[in-house]
């Protein structure tokens, strides 16, 4: 199906889903033209798209003729948190973990088949080289959270049966050179792994007491927080 032609069914939705996307990863009201270049469609393509979003409330449009993310998404954003029962949890579980000593502490979720979203981040008064928000992208394949989120979801290969079998694992300058960072599942009532809390910082500051003392820390909290969220326990857990 050529671009200018309407879509339909599926590919409809993909396309409207890769508009959105644009807004969100963008962060600021948007131009038509702005828009076309960043998902490589016409753009009648996505005013067709822009109509439908916008009468569902997933964008809206400026007074200047811009586009953003409309009220749709902040009510999907606090569905996810109430059914996930994070949000009450999440904020005093990592302050505890940086008031604690640890470096920048972060929860990630999975985004799609190739990257993850942070959802939480609570930096350490230290200085900290990984500029990591909440809302912001990250790749599955490179970094601690992303190596626990793949080998709970039943990932192949050697290093992933390891993660599992540790529930924790470590990355040094995988995803940032001149970075490092450990990770450990949490899981949901379910038994299914639902996030991985990291911690995140200097390469530097992550010698082997540091990252031995900063496990054990780590791994009582997200224990903690599965046990909060439902989860059986270890040996329970199909």
């Amino acid at each position: 199906m050529a671009d200018g032609e309407a879509p339909a069914g599926v590919a409809a939705l993909d396309r409207a889903f890769t508009v959105v996307e644009a807004l969100l990863r963008d962060g600021e009201a948007m131009s038509l033209a702005a828009l076309a270049q960043q998902t490589g469609f016409y753009k009648s393509t996505i005013l067709r798209l822009l109509a439908s979003l916008e009468r569902f409330g997933y964008a809206e449009r400026t007074r200047q003729g811009r586009y953003r993310v409309g009220p749709t998404a902040l009510r999907l954003g606090l569905a996810y948190q109430h059914s996930h029962r994070l949000a009450d949890h999440l904020q005093p579980l990592l302050e505890g973990l940086v008031s604690a000593g640890c470096e920048s502490a972060s929860f990630h979720v999975r985004n799609d088949a190739a990257t993850r979203l942070c959802i939480a981040r609570v930096d350490s008064p230290h200085s900290t080289l990984d500029r990591v928000r909440a809302g912001d992208i990250l790749p599955l394949d490179r970094g601690a959270a992303g190596r626990v989120i793949l080998a709970f979801a039943s990932a192949p290969g050697a290093s992933m049966e390891q993660v599992r079998g540790e529930g924790l694992a470590v990355s040094y300058g995988e995803r940032d050179p001149a970075c490092a960072g450990i990770a450990c599942p949490v899981f949901d009532a379910d038994s299914r792994a639902c996030g991985a809390i990291s911690l995140s910082g200097p390469k530097e500051r992550f010698t082997e007491a540091s990252v031995e003392r900063m496990s054990a820390l780590l791994r009582e909290a997200a224990a903690g927080l599965s046990r909060t969220l439902g989860a059986p326990p270890p040996g329970d857990r199909r």
